[in-house]
């Protein structure tokens, strides 16, 4: 059988990975080993580890890295201890191959280990762009250590391709987005106003916000614009859910508890909802707000509205669900108002989604599975025509 790693740093991640990981499990020729790591295993970020037991999948490894610090110089040096313990892990687990999705820098740190021990990499959402953090940086790195590329759609296809890929080692599956949500039995409304412990008011919103990590010393600032924004909007409920482990990422969170203690009855945080109360949660709300790409990939899906926020996510592909505004409050409340009129709701009805079939866990496994591992050495594509 082919070994077949597959890591997981985050909430976010372990989410997507979920259809894909139950493909590797029913596949006859596969493997599964699970490495699970960064916030999954921090109590400040919900310690969703649980979530994964929960889902009864075996895990393999637990490699702790996170300090208890948020800034870059905390960041740098959780990203040392992260080299050496995935090195001690790969070492023992020996996998054939390794499966990493987007672009945290817990997943580079891995994609170096596996990069360094001659593990191909499958690297899932490559070519995308989000300009306003770092994250796009992280990114095209995975992808020049990565063998195999998965991408959500064609444009990001030919970007990898643009990066010096093989095309034929680069693969549009689609959004492994799509398969959670066409395969998900959400809960009804009353179910999950009982999960939740919260009643749905006439106006609710679902609410993540990630500083910028390129303007991270702007996030506060900027966040506070949005929670001054919302305690504009009457007869509304906002449920949030915390930011991640990036820098400044934790004085939201600290923003965010407070302010719920003032405004109990209008205002509810979860550090995660796991993914059937998240996806659940999307579905009835009147509007995603923040700058999560859940709100760019998942929301459309559902057609529910998102009002993006700043540019942390600039340069992905946006349907036409996705409201972009300035991170100031009136551009907020602007952006708002648009997402809960009538033409806009309307105007949803026919959206597209540009993201795939929801066959994409189908489509990876299978070219995993029919992968000749040898030699993994790779070549830089030029592409024809473009003179250098």
């Amino acid at each position: 059988m082919k070994k077949v790693c597959v890591f997981t740093g985050s909430r976010a991640d372990y989410g997507l990975l979920k259809p894909l990981i139950k493909k590797i499990i029913d596949n006859k020729n596969l493997k599964l080993q699970l490495i699970v790591s960064g916030t999954h295993l921090s109590k400040s970020f919900g310690y969703t580890i649980d979530e994964i037991n929960n889902d009864y999948f075996p895990i393999d490894e637990t490699v702790e890295i996170l300090l208890d610090s948020d800034t870059p110089a905390g960041i740098l040096k959780s990203m040392g201890i992260g080299l050496i313990n995935f090195t001690e892990s790969i070492n023992r687990l020996k996998p054939d191959i390794s499966i990493i999705l987007g672009d945290r820098f817990e997943a580079l740190l891995f994609a170096i280990c596996c990069y360094i021990n001659q593990i191909p990499i499958c690297h899932i959402h490559g070519g995308e762009i989000t300009s306003g953090s770092f994250d796009d940086g992280i990114r095209h790195s995975i992808t020049k250590f990565s063998y195999l590329h998965f991408t959500s759609t064609e444009q990001y296809r030919k970007r990898v391709i643009q990066l010096g890929e093989d095309p034929s080692r680069v693969f549009n599956v689609g959004a492994l987005a799509v398969d959670n949500i066409l395969n998900t039995e959400f809960y009804k409304q009353s179910e999950l106003e009982q999960k939740l412990g919260v009643k749905f008011k006439k106006y609710n919103f679902l609410i993540t916000f990630h500083p910028s990590t390129l303007k991270y010393k702007n996030a506060e600032v900027e966040f506070v614009q949005l929670l001054e924004a919302l305690s504009s909007i009457d007869n509304s409920l906002l449920i949030f859910t915390k930011a991640n482990a990036d820098p400044s990422g934790r004085r939201i969170n600290e923003l965010i508890d407070n302010f719920v203690l003032r405004n109990k009855g209008n205002a509810v945080v979860f550090a995660s909802l796991g993914e059937k109360l998240y996806l659940s949660t999307m579905k009835y709300v009147t509007a995603i707000i923040g700058n999560s790409s859940s709100g760019i990939i998942e929301a459309p899906i559902l057609k529910i509205p998102t009002i993006n926020i700043g540019d942390r996510q600039s340069g992905r592909i946006k349907p036409d669900n996705v409201i972009d505004c300035q991170p100031y409050k009136d551009d907020i409340l602007s952006a708002i108002n648009k997402a809960m009129s009538d033409s806009f709701q309307e105007s949803l009805k026919n959206l597209k989604n540009p993201y795939g079939d929801g066959y994409a866990a189908e489509k990876i496994v299978k070219i995993i599975d029919d992968f000749q591992i040898g030699n993994i050495e790779k070549t830089f594509y030029d592409i024809k025509g473009f003179d250098l």
